[in-house]
Parts: C-alpha cells; structure tokens; sequence
C-alpha cells in the first residue's frame, strides 16, 4: 500500500538525454576519478551516531523505486512492530540510477526523519566517483543497472551511463549504527558486491549487522574465480562475526 500510494511517474524525457550523453562522453564501466580509491574497511575519523535510542535500521543497497523499502514497512522482513523502543526504525536508501530518485526523494519526505534518501549514489567500499551503467528495459524496472561493464542487462542496453558518486558501505554503518539496533543490509547491487563483501568483512564493528540479505550475480563474465572465493571467505569472516546470511533473491 505505501508502495502504491508514494509511486511517482518520471517527468519528461530530459534524463533520457542525459543518459544517452553520458553514453558516450563515458567509455569504461568503472571510471573511478579517484585513484587511491580502494577498500577502505576502518577509519578513525569516522563519527559515531549521537542518537540516543535503539532502532531497527534497514539499509537498502540497490533501493531502485524504493520497493524493497515498501516489503520492509509490510514486515516482508519481520514484524517492524517489534523493532526496538516501541517500534522504531531508520532506512537508509542507496541507489545509482538517476531515473528512481523522485521515488526515493518522495518517500524521504513522507517519512521525515526515518527514510533518508542517498539518490545518485553507488555502494562500494570506498569513496570516489564512477560512471555506472543504466539497464534501459523499464519492464523489469530497469533492475539490471550496474557498475560492471558486463553486466548482462547493461550490455542489451548498450552501457549507456551516468557519473555518480560512491558511497562506502562501511562508514555507513559505523556511522549510523549503535550496538543495540537490529541491522538489516539488503544488497542487491549486480556485480558489485564481489568487491562490497570482502572489504565489509574487514570492518572491526561489521558484527553491527544482524542480518544480511546478499543476492548474488556470480554468472557475470567480470566475476573471477579469485572474487567468488573472496566473496566466500569475506562470508566467513561475517559469519563468524554473528552476522546471519540467509539465502535470498528478490525477484524485483
């Protein structure tokens, strides 16, 4: 029902342009402008969050139009009543494609002070800026979009592109996260999360996370043999730090 009633349409077809120009003034997948860009699992300079009482915190990685948002405010990933201190939470919304930020800047506004919108922005393990590719097939919510070239639905739709800042998934949590919050991560971020596992395993507080809802894009030509065995160790690690890692796909 939230869904429903917060969907926006897409004004006009000024973003189409703008894709199409980032086509092809952008010629690699993963144009980071940055070059010492790399895992960055810890950093003291980090602030801890100052907020004063437990919430359950779900962070969306690859939020598109905000659905899998609207499944967690339906309990699709456990009853939001029982979230701490009477039923509180916090979402925090990360999505690249530029075409689901109306979506995403609607639902920060109707839910002030617990959805925070982070629109035109990649999850990675590390701050910088990339050019991230746009699957253009809107009947299956264009859920393709990808930081790697070869992502198949990118590929279809000619790796057409944008420029976007990254966001460091780690400093996420140790900065919006206290011990006693129930931590959902959902990341649904096609191909990227090869690279976002193994650093976040490297994360000293990444026991912060309760569970962790990871679908896996391993048939993709840019996953090496060397990234699925470090996608398994980094599972390990965050296993052994109490983190639940239940198998999941989300079919949207």
């Amino acid at each position: 029902m939230i869904y429903q009633l917060l969907a926006l349409a897409l004004a006009g077809s000024g973003l189409a342009s703008k894709l199409q120009t980032n086509a092809t003034k952008y010629g690699s997948s993963f144009q980071v402008t940055d070059p010492t860009c790399q895992c960055l699992a810890n950093d003291p300079s980090w602030k801890k969050t100052t907020r004063t009482e437990a919430k359950c915190i779900f962070i969306d990685l690859g939020a598109a139009d905000g659905n899998t948002f609207a499944k967690f405010t339906e309990n699709g990933y456990g009853r939001v009543h029982d979230c701490p201190s009477g039923g509180k939470w916090e979402a925090f919304l990360v999505e690249a494609n530029p075409q689901f930020t109306p979506q995403l800047t609607a639902l920060q506004e109707n839910f002030p002070g617990q959805v925070h919108s982070l629109a035109e922005h990649a999850a990675f393990s590390c701050e910088g800026t990339t050019s991230f590719n746009i699957d253009m097939d809107k009947a299956h919510n264009q859920w393709g979009s990808s930081l790697m070239d070869s992502a198949p639905d990118a590929v279809k739709s000619g790796n057409v592109k944008v420029t976007v800042p990254m966001i460091n998934v780690a400093k996420l949590i140790a900065e919006n996260v206290r011990p006693d919050d129930w931590v959902m991560l959902k990341m649904d971020i096609e191909g990227a999360e090869y690279d976002v596992v193994p650093c976040l395993a490297q994360f000293k507080d990444a026991g912060l996370i309760d569970r962790m809802y990871l679908e896996e894009h391993h048939w993709f030509s840019s996953v090496t043999p060397a990234k699925k065995q470090a996608m398994v160790t980094g599972k390990q690690q965050l296993a052994a730090m109490h983190v639940d890692i239940p198998t999941y796909y989300s079919s949207s």
